[in-house]
């Protein structure tokens, strides 16, 4: 992997964390508001999961488990 393939991979893994941060920020949020939509916060905890499973992916290829 270069340099240039590892700072795209890292900018990329920031936004993803800063997204899993918003969402949970908006889930937290509707979750207080009485009457909310409850199907909105289902489909925001599944976009949450699916950047958490992508989340961990980059990580994965950021550092790899080295057997030694």
């Amino acid at each position: 992997m270069t340099n240039d393939d590892e700072r795209d991979l890292r900018i990329h893994l920031e936004r993803l964390k800063q997204e899993h941060r918003d969402l949970d920020t908006a889930i937290d949020a509707l979750m207080a508001v009485s009457g909310s939509d409850v199907l909105q916060i289902q489909r925001l905890k599944k976009r949450k999961l699916q950047l958490k499973d992508r989340i961990s992916q980059v990580e994965d290829q950021l550092f790899p488990d080295i057997i030694a």
